[in-house]
This record gives structure tokens, C-alpha cells and sequence, in this order.
């Protein structure tokens, strides 16, 4: 009795773990392949750049975040965008504050994944683990997920 209720209490823990203290830390960089990028903002206060995370082995998939870095406070960037990387994939400035992401599948039109987002305000994490994260909320007003 004693066992399971410790397997219950370790299993919750590691749920609630998992489920509310989310960072975008946990990404493996080791097998990382840089996308496109860098892409300076139309008065280059911001760069974002994307990356591609490859998982799963030969049967896997592959991932894709963008990470944006102020260029006037010289912080480590931010990521804003993560998701299962399509096959057409790219981003532009809207203008000083605001990217569009480009991020489809044009024979699976259910699968597109593109969004704009308000640099500094909005972020997009397909999983919703950056949305339901306690560390996260005061990174963003506002978070997207599928």
C-alpha cells in the first residue's frame, strides 16, 4: 500500500513538474541545424533567427523554434515560436515589432502552423507547455498553442 501510494505521489509530482515548470531549456541542442536567419528587424533592434531540432531517429521528426535577441539589450534571445517544422518554412518582419512566421504543409492544409506575433508580447508553443508554465507567464501577455 505504502509502495503504490509512493508511485502515485511520484508520478503526480513528475506530471506537475513537467506540466507547470516548462522552459524552453529542456530543447536538445546537441543535434540542432540552424534555419534561416539572421533576419534584423527593420530599425535592427531585434535579430531572429530559426533552428531545427532533429528527433527520433530515422523514424523521427524534426522541430523548429525562433529565437529573437534584443540588439540594444544584448540579452541571450528568446525564444518565441516552437513547433513540429513543416516542409515550407520562413519568416519576414511585418514591422518593427512584429513577425510572421511561415510554417506549412501546402498538401495538408490542416497543418499549417504559421502565425504573427508581437515581439515582446505573444509566443506560440504547438504543445501549449510554455502557455500552462508558471516560470513562463511573465514572459508574454498572450500564448498560442494548437
Amino acid at each position: 500500500m505504502i509502495a503504490t501510494l509512493l508511485g502515485v505521489v511520484a508520478a503526480s509530482s513528475i506530471y506537475f513538474y513537467k506540466n507547470y515548470f516548462f522552459t524552453f531549456s529542456d530543447i536538445d541542442r546537441q543535434f540542432t541545424q540552424k534555419g534561416p536567419g539572421p533576419i534584423l528587424s527593420p530599425t535592427e533592434e531585434y535579430t531572429a533567427n530559426a533552428y531545427f531540432e532533429l528527433y527520433g531517429g530515422a523514424a523521427g521528426g524534426v522541430n523548429v523554434w525562433v529565437e529573437i535577441t534584443n540588439n540594444n539589450e544584448k540579452d541571450k534571445g528568446r525564444i518565441v515560436y516552437y513547433s513540429d517544422a513543416k516542409s515550407h518554412f520562413d519568416m519576414e518582419w511585418v514591422d518593427e515589432d512584429t513577425l510572421y512566421i511561415t510554417n506549412d504543409e501546402p498538401k495538408f492544409p490542416h497543418s499549417n502552423r504559421s502565425i504573427r506575433l508581437e515581439i515582446g508580447k505573444e509566443i506560440y508553443d504547438e504543445n501549449g507547455l510554455a502557455c500552462k508554465s508558471l516560470l513562463m507567464k511573465d514572459q508574454y501577455e498572450t500564448c498560442y498553442h494548437n
